[in-house]
């Protein structure tokens, strides 16, 4: 089974559509969104609306549970004065530009999505969240400490957990088994479709392949594919331009971050 999984647009209507015209060349089986459909552009609600014209099975992102609240907190960990005043405009703008519908459609969106393959008479379990399966807009970052990721990954019977939030794609193997028998874990951020976050200014998504043959014994079971493509980068830093949202986040499209 050939599973795509995106996050992260951001109301980047240009980079979506070029996400969908590069994922149905590759036919997966399913599709599935991992939230934060909205924020720091100007079609929120050109975005939700493609996701629902195609059925994606999609949960809420912390920025769409903010939105989907009327809130004007995104859950966004700003750092400095600046960030936090361009976020409150981006927040303004988003909630100004939502429609009813659209926001009504955010507010119903679940937490997490789980899948449970039985292959071979074993099951592996996916765990689909947006930030943490423990808290919507927790960062779980590659570097994280060892113990600290299988941690969570244990407590959320998560075999395969795949991840947003960050907007910087990575896949790492944990073994919580013991010495008589390995218990492969795979931790899976998929990355950003719409604001990429790891100097490559090209959007990403991940194709996961899981067989007949994938089980937790195996360390390489499963196939995880980063897959990149492009998209027109200048309409969508262009639009931020010649709205109110700060200029910052159309130089941040150009140098992918």
């Amino acid at each position: 089974m050939k599973i795509a999984l995106f996050s992260d647009v951001h109301a980047n209507l240009p980079a979506l559509e070029a996400f969908f015209e590069d994922v149905e060349k590759r036919n997966p089986d399913s599709i599935y969104c991992l939230g934060d459909l909205v924020g720091y552009n100007i079609w929120p609600n050109e975005v939700i609306n493609e996701i629902r014209k195609r059925k994606i099975p999609t949960i809420a992102g912390n920025y769409d549970h903010g939105i989907g609240r009327m809130s004007n907190d995104c859950g966004c960990a700003y750092k400095t004065d600046d960030e936090k005043d361009n976020g409150s405009i981006s927040i303004a703008v988003t909630n100004s530009l939502i429609k009813n519908d659209e926001r009504d459609y955010l507010r119903t969106l679940p937490a997490h999505i789980r899948l449970e393959f039985q292959l071979n008479d074993d099951r592996l379990n996916l765990l689909l969240v947006h930030g943490s399966p423990r808290k919507i807009n927790e960062y779980l970052f590659e570097d994280r400490e060892e113990k600290s990721m299988l941690r969570i990954m244990e407590q959320a019977n998560a075999d395969i957990l795949c991840f947003g939030h960050t907007h910087k794609p990575y896949h790492r193997v944990l073994n919580s088994g013991t010495e008589e028998q390995n218990h492969f874990r795979h931790a899976i951020n998929i990355g950003s479709v719409g604001k990429p976050k790891d100097n490559d200014i090209r959007g990403g998504y991940v194709m996961l392949t899981i067989n007949e043959n994938s089980s937790v014994l195996h360390k390489e079971s499963i196939y995880v594919e980063f897959i990149r493509f492009d998209y027109d980068i200048e309409k969508a830093a262009k639009a931020v331009e010649e709205s109110p949202l700060p200029n910052e986040y159309a130089e941040n499209l150009r140098r992918g971050f």
